[in-house]
């Protein structure tokens, strides 16, 4: 795999998260029946950023937790025989709140569609919105995100890698050659 184009940089990430973060503050009007869940791995330091401008500027500290959704994905017998599904647990009661789901890419919808169903085991929220850093297309399930930092059209054999501190060191966002 080459690295075709860097596509964000550093402060290029952070004028998408902090517009994601007004207009997620807008639409709602305001922050205070908000709580935010980021998608494993790297949907939940976008979801703490955008907590952290929004504490900035309104003042209010947005709750924040994360799920992992490996498990409820619908390719998951695929991955094992005998799938462990297991309970998603988040350190807030979601009943009632306007959940802002949070993660790096979308590209077919599935991830979405696996975390909206782990939210829905914790409980029954009043609205569930989806923020997503990239928009690369290529959808299969009718699911489409709220807040959307770039729309960047993509072939399949390409890939689109965004990078945080905490898994890798860097900020950016590359698009990427998966070859033949």
């Amino acid at each position: 795999m080459r690295q075709k184009a860097q596509i964000m940089d550093e402060s290029a990430m952070k004028r998408a998260l902090m517009r994601i973060s007004h207009e997620i503050i807008e639409k709602n009007r305001g922050a205070d029946n908000l709580v935010f869940v980021g998608i494993l791995r790297r949907g939940e330091p976008i979801a703490e950023r955008v907590r952290d401008n929004i504490a900035a500027f309104e003042g209010i500290e947005v709750p924040c937790g994360s799920i992992d959704i490996r498990f409820y994905r619908d390719d998951l017998s695929q991955v094992s025989d005998h799938p462990e599904v297991m309970r998603a647990s988040l350190p807030f009661d979601v009943n009632g709140r306007d959940v802002v789901l949070f993660d790096d890419v979308m590209y077919t919808g599935r991830t979405a569609r696996a975390a909206i169903e782990a939210i829905f085991r914790c409980g029954r929220p009043k609205t569930i919105q989806l923020a997503i850093l990239i928009n690369r297309g290529h959808r299969e399930l009718p699911i489409h995100a709220d807040y959307v930092g770039k729309n960047l059209p993509t072939s399949r054999s390409e890939l689109v890698e965004v990078r945080v501190p905490s898994y890798d060191g860097e900020t950016g966002v590359f698009l990427m050659d998966m070859g033949d």
